[in-house]
């Protein structure tokens, strides 16, 4: 059977990777802005996993074509209940980017993880862009927030 490769951003510390490789994911690369996190990931899993320490608005997913998981833990204070909800207006929202990743390296599946908040009707146009993006590549979003 061959092995199933993922790209994942918004890495963090691994806790979500670790979890992918259990279910047999090999990572492509995972990306992470946060310096400490890449250490952390680096000292864990050197020979595992292919660390990119870059800015998912900087990174390019087309080199990554045809990979089966695109995988993101994208920061989730602006849908957040606990946050201060400003939605596209916040810099930390990189759902557009996870779009744009989605777009350029076609992956077979998208595993994005949300919040609750993301499905308040003041955030409907974010979750629309994302919905109406899925049907433009022939897919529908499942899973709920």
């Amino acid at each position: 059977m061959p092995e199933l490769t993922c790209l994942e951003i918004c890495a963090g510390a691994g806790g979500q990777s670790l979890g992918l490789e259990q279910a047999g994911f090999s990572h492509a690369a995972a990306v992470e802005i946060d310096q400490d996190a890449c250490e952390t990931l680096r000292l864990n899993r050197q020979h595992a996993w292919k660390v990119v320490e870059a800015d998912v608005h900087l990174f390019d997913g087309r080199p990554y074509r045809g990979i089966d998981l695109l995988a993101g833990g994208v920061p989730c204070p602006p849908f957040s209940v606990a946050g201060r909800q400003l939605g596209a207006d916040d810099e930390r929202d990189l759902f557009p980017q996870a779009l744009r990743l989605v777009r350029e390296c076609e992956p077979m599946a998208v595993m994005l993880e949300n919040v609750p908040g993301l499905s308040q009707a003041r955030f409907a146009g974010s979750g629309s862009r994302f919905s109406a993006s899925c049907t433009t590549w022939g897919t529908r979003p499942t899973g709920r927030c």
